[in-house]
C-alpha cells in the first residue's frame, strides 16, 4: 500500500509561496498576460502580429508569453490590453477586510 505523499498548502501567489521579492507585481502581471495570450489564440493572432500591434519584437511576446515578463511593467501590459480592443478599468476603493491585507488584484 502506497504512502502519503508529503505537502504544503500554498496560498494564492505561486510567487510569493517560492519567495521571489514583489510577489504581489508579479501575479499582477502574469494575469495580465494570461488574458494577453488568451486574446490572442481567440482571435488566431501570431506572436509576429502581436508584436507590430504592440510596436515590441517578436521575440519579446515569446518570452512573455513563455513567463519572462519582467522587462514589462503593469501600464504596459495594460496597453497591451487595449491595443487588443479591451476596455481596462481600474477601480480604487478602500480596504474592509479585517484579516487580509488590503491586495492588488486582476479580475
Amino acid at each position: 500500500m502506497a504512502g502519503k505523499i508529503k505537502h504544503e498548502k500554498g496560498s494564492d501567489n505561486v510567487f510569493a509561496d517560492i519567495g521571489l521579492p514583489n510577489a504581489d507585481e508579479h501575479l499582477v502581471k502574469a494575469k495580465l498576460v494570461y488574458k494577453i495570450d488568451n486574446l490572442m489564440r481567440e482571435r488566431g493572432m501570431k506572436q509576429v502580429e502581436a508584436a507590430q500591434l504592440f510596436g515590441v519584437k517578436q521575440p519579446d511576446v515569446s518570452k512573455m508569453l513563455h513567463g519572462d515578463f519582467r522587462q514589462f511593467s503593469v501600464e504596459r501590459l495594460l496597453r497591451f490590453l487595449v491595443a487588443l480592443g479591451q476596455d481596462v478599468e481600474i477601480v480604487v476603493k478602500p480596504h474592509r477586510g479585517t484579516t487580509a491585507a488590503p491586495s492588488l488584484q486582476v479580475a
